[in-house]
């Protein structure tokens, strides 16, 4: 099936893409008292229709900026808002719409897109890698005390909802942040509100206040019984920190809430030092780990040079780009930087692949003993290894 279009929907179709994505998910439309604030999140002229009969498919976006190894934010499209019709899949509607997406970000200067992939299977045909991940772990407030000689200055201020929302996005843009961290705009705090409002429980927000202002935040709600023994969790969504006095700063104030009986940290850095701030570190446990963001390089050849690369010999890769034709080819990659190359390959991979291997979260060795990259010249893996690594794992924290 081929005999369908591709355009960018009206403002007056973007409700009915938004329900249509929402079926997808099995849930059911967006109520009218609550498009109002939903339709806030929805960057004008970023949402794609597929259409025959009607629409069959969509896909939207919005811009942000995506900080690279090294500390550069470039430009990044954020992707969600994909579905097909439950009676239109598997007719070649998504890699349709994946490739007119794709086509308008490089015509519009984006160097990276990113998304959170519902399912597995599914994006890396188009370029999308797992570059991101994180670990959801859960403290035992009764229990966790925090080590006599960690950092401790500073204060908190709690925040309701609407003053949270006026507040938080400065404190957010001023504090540093690891590869990965994507700027938040508009959109995004708007896409929070309507969540934060829909949550059946209320939703706080902690400020952490240093010697300099702000410089730390989190927001979380707390859900559990309501009756006695009133065992309930509190489930923090969102800690961003400047500092190490903020990160203990602000668990300080979480295990000291009352009638919470474990904290549950959702999607964090694979390495955040909890476990080193308890003095059992057991009272912390691990619930899981998973995906974050899967990412795509749009233009490769800035992409790649615009990050920073560890101390090791030079390697040459080949990169192939199916849909984007213009990235593929040879590129020299080494302390100084990266650049198109006449050099022969020692590794070949796809731009997938790419993606996993430009933050650091998986490194070259592992991914070739797998059979993701092609090896020509097995003496150049470890420095591959030490030149795509990060000081820190990459991680974004921010869902959409």
């Amino acid at each position: 099936m081929s005999d369908f279009e591709i355009r960018t929907l009206r403002d007056d179709e973007v409700r009915a893409a938004g329900d249509l994505f929402r079926a997808s998910l099995h849930v059911p439309p967006c109520a009218d008292d609550d498009w109002e604030r939903v339709s806030r999140a929805y960057q004008p002229g970023r949402t794609l229709g597929a259409f025959d009969t009607g629409l069959i498919g969509t896909a939207r976006s919005f811009d942000a900026e995506l900080t690279v190894p090294g500390g550069a934010s470039l430009p990044m499209a954020g992707v969600t808002g994909v579905a097909v019709r439950a009676d239109r899949t598997r007719r070649g509607v998504l890699r349709a719409l994946m490739a007119a997406q794709l086509a308008d970000f490089a015509a519009r200067g984006m160097m990276f897109a990113s998304l959170l992939a519902s399912e597995a299977r599914i994006y890396g045909r188009f370029g999308y890698g797992l570059a991101l991940r994180h670990r959801t772990y859960s403290v035992d407030r009764h229990r966790a005390r925090l080590r006599p000689d960690v950092p401790a200055s500073g204060e908190v201020r709690l925040l309701e909802l609407d003053e949270a929302l006026e507040v938080c996005p400065g404190v957010y843009e001023r504090l540093p942040g690891r590869p990965g961290r994507m700027s938040r705009p508009e959109v995004l705090w708007r896409l929070y509100e309507a969540q934060s409002r829909r949550n059946r429980q209320p939703m706080r927000a902690a400020v952490h206040y240093g010697p300099d202002g702000p410089d730390g935040l989190a927001f979380y709600f707390v859900e559990g019984l309501q009756v006695h023994p009133w065992t309930k969790n509190l489930q923090l969504m969102d800690l961003f920190a400047g500092t190490p006095a903020a990160f203990a700063g602000l668990w300080r104030f979480l295990l000291g809430i009352d009638l919470v009986d474990r904290v549950v940290a959702e999607a964090r850095p694979l390495d955040e030092p909890i476990e080193l701030i308890l003095e059992d570190h057991r009272t912390a446990t691990v619930d899981r780990v998973g995906d974050e963001h899967w990412i795509r390089l749009v233009d490769v050849p800035k992409a790649l040079s615009a990050r920073e690369y560890g101390n090791a010999a030079p390697v040459v890769i080949e990169v192939e780009d199916p849909l984007l034709p213009a990235n593929g080819g040879t590129y020299r990659i080494g302390p100084g930087g990266a650049e198109r190359t006449g050099e022969p390959a020692a590794l070949r991979l796809d731009v997938t692949t790419l993606a996993m291997v430009c933050f650091g979260t998986w490194r070259p060795s592992a991914l070739a003993g797998a059979g993701r990259i092609e090896v020509r010249d097995p003496s150049v893996l470890a420095d591959a290894d030490l030149l795509f690594g990060t000081r820190v794992a990459s991680w974004s924290g921010t869902h959409f």
